[in-house]
């Protein structure tokens, strides 16, 4: 709590010339005495404090130290709207916004204009092409019953189009390849999970709360793993999708073949989800090996070519 209060008085104290320590100590619900403490450590930080003595005075920092005298420079305000600007679109809220406006806040009026120039130089949007392009709701709907540590209760499809009702004890919100995934503890599986927010349905915050789990973020991580064995398969591709596979496998695994073919070398994991990304490529990627792999592509090429035969 001291942490989180020391850097909200210097945030408060780079805003304004000066603030009293009864206005301090009101803001916060401490004594002034805990104010005055608290500025003493600040300053022994290395932050340089004066204080403005009479009625109207207070306790600011030196200005040669403020926000224009490079506390921050120009490149660490541009990094900080533009890294705030890439979460805004799929995370609407009123706290991002709040916050883009006090880092402007701090900026003297003739350096603003410079650096909204620089930091729309860089856009970064990770919302899809097409689909749900709103997941702004269930990411508010999450966040709240994340810090309020309650249950969440939804319907979920899995990749395999398998659906089942969930019971959540939420823990994380994470933003991986363009897609929003919640990771928490599911009272139905009795493990950790992680779940694609786009395959969430009917999502509500329950009134039961839980008391939190030791969550080991990074040992969670492998859940984005398939946790199944990953084949490498050869293809034959097109000039027109090579860009896909430079972003799908590396630029390293695609060599020239001739006559605007490439031989792409990618992994593979054999269930409906891989096979069905391969046949998406349709006449511009053919697989040559496995032979194992080679022949069920064949097979349900044929399968599909019978349907369309029988009509």
């Amino acid at each position: 709590m001291k942490l989180g209060r020391l850097v909200s008085i210097i945030m408060l104290l780079l805003e304004h010339k000066k603030i009293s320590a009864a206005k301090l100590a009101e803001m916060f619900e401490v004594t002034p005495r805990t104010i005055y403490r608290d500025i003493e450590t600040i300053n022994s930080a290395g932050i340089p404090i004066i204080t403005y003595p009479g009625v109207n005075g207070g306790i600011g920092i030196m200005e040669e130290y403020k926000i224009e005298k490079k506390l921050f420079t120009l490149s660490d305000i541009t990094a900080l709207l533009i890294g705030l600007g890439s979460i805004h679109p799929t995370m609407s809220s009123e706290d991002i916004l709040n916050t883009m406006a006090k880092v402007k806040g701090l900026v003297p009026a003739e350096q603003m204009r410079a650096i909204e120039s620089k930091s729309s130089q860089i856009a970064i949007d990770h919302t899809p092409w097409f689909g749900n392009k709103h997941p702004s709701l269930k990411l508010e709907e999450i966040k709240t019953a994340i810090s309020e540590n309650r249950f969440l209760s939804f319907d979920y499809s899995d990749r395999l189009s398998q659906k089942s009702q969930r019971i959540v004890e939420p823990y994380r919100l994470v933003l991986k390849d363009s897609n929003w995934y919640m990771q928490g503890y599911c009272t139905t599986r009795k493990d950790f999970r992680i779940f694609r927010l786009s395959r969430i349905s009917s999502l509500e915050i329950l009134k039961e709360t839980f008391l939190p789990r030791e969550f080991n973020y990074k040992s969670q991580d492998f859940s984005f793993r398939t946790g199944r064995k990953a084949t490498t398969v050869k293809l034959l591709i097109d000039d027109s999708i090579r860009d896909l596979m430079v972003e799908f496998c590396g630029e390293k695994n695609i060599e020239p073949y001739g006559d605007n073919k490439f031989i792409a070398h990618c992994p593979f994991v054999e269930d409906e989800f891989w096979y069905t990304m391969l046949l998406r490529l349709g006449d511009k990627c053919e697989c040559l090996a496995p032979e194992n792999i080679r022949s069920e592509v064949i097979r349900r090429i044929e399968n599909l070519l019978a349907v369309y035969k029988k009509s």
